[in-house]
């Protein structure tokens, strides 16, 4: 994700300059447990304060054969866009505050009353900084985000690897409709559908693909704590969106030894 031109409103850069580090009175906003705040403390990381992106988005339509398992590319293309603008904010926020990354990111979708083709997609976090210094930020030199809960940020930390950026991928897709004589055929028999069986196999493995693309641009090793959800919006019954999402990591060194359990939970012994 690419937060280069991401634009802030007057009132977003008016709050983020009572949050920049250094400034009288200066107080962090975080949207962490109590826990979880400790925990990231603990790894050396500074709260900063919350930074968010929105992006009210309308989607448009498009059509697909009744009798046909397809992609609606431009709904997919819509989706990842709406959902993109918002990260990218986000991003730019933390940018601003001089964050090295982003953690417990939540990116969420809310429907709006307004017109049925219409939503509000929001991504929120906390930006927080390293204080011992170090290279955090990700090869295109902007803040790392993640999705991990401030306790498994800590575990991740404690061994060996960090967060390089949330990947995701998605896919809406319509199922075909079943004809008369093949609704007919089968009633009354145990039998597998194999028209829909594919459909969400091939749905989900797009998800998945576009997922994996995004890591491999961010040069992670691999993804953790990945999501792959099943979304129904306002399409209809046989269009769904499938959504995978996850924190892509890398390592930051060879020793991946694995702490005292106790410890990896954050509890005293």
């Amino acid at each position: 994700m690419d937060s280069s031109g991401a634009e802030l409103s007057a009132e977003a850069m008016a709050r983020l300059n009572e949050l920049k580090p250094g400034k009288p009175g200066a107080i962090f906003t975080s949207d962490m447990s109590v826990n979880e705040f400790l925990l990231v403390r603990h790894a050396g990381f500074r709260p900063l304060g919350m930074v968010l992106g929105t992006s009210v988005y309308q989607v448009g339509l498009q059509l697909g054969r009744w009798s046909r398992n397809q992609e609606l590319d431009k709904l997919s293309q819509a989706m990842y866009h709406a959902r993109e603008l918002a990260m990218a904010r986000m991003q730019t926020e933390a940018d601003v505050l001089g964050a090295d990354g982003i953690v417990a990111v939540r990116l969420k979708v809310e429907r709006k009353e307004w017109a049925s083709d219409i939503a509000e997609f929001v991504a929120i976090g906390t930006a927080v900084k390293a204080e011992s210094g170090g290279q955090w930020r990700n090869h295109r030199n902007q803040p790392f985000t993640s999705d991990l809960s401030g306790q498994d940020f800590w575990t991740l930390l404690q061994t060996g690897y960090t967060p390089v950026g949330m990947v995701m991928g998605t896919c809406v897709y319509h199922v075909a409709h079943r004809t008369v004589g093949n609704v007919v055929s089968s009633i009354g028999r145990n039998t597998e559908l194999t028209q829909y069986t594919q459909a969400l196999y091939n749905a989900r493995e797009l998800a998945m693909q576009r997922m994996r693309k995004e890591a491999e641009d961010l040069r992670a090793e691999g993804i953790v704590g990945v999501q792959l959800s099943q979304l129904n919006h306002t399409w209809g019954s046989h269009t769904t969106e499938f959504f995978a999402i996850g924190t892509a990591v890398r390592p930051i060194r060879d020793d991946h030894t694995i702490p005292d359990p106790y410890f990896v939970l954050g509890l005293d012994a």
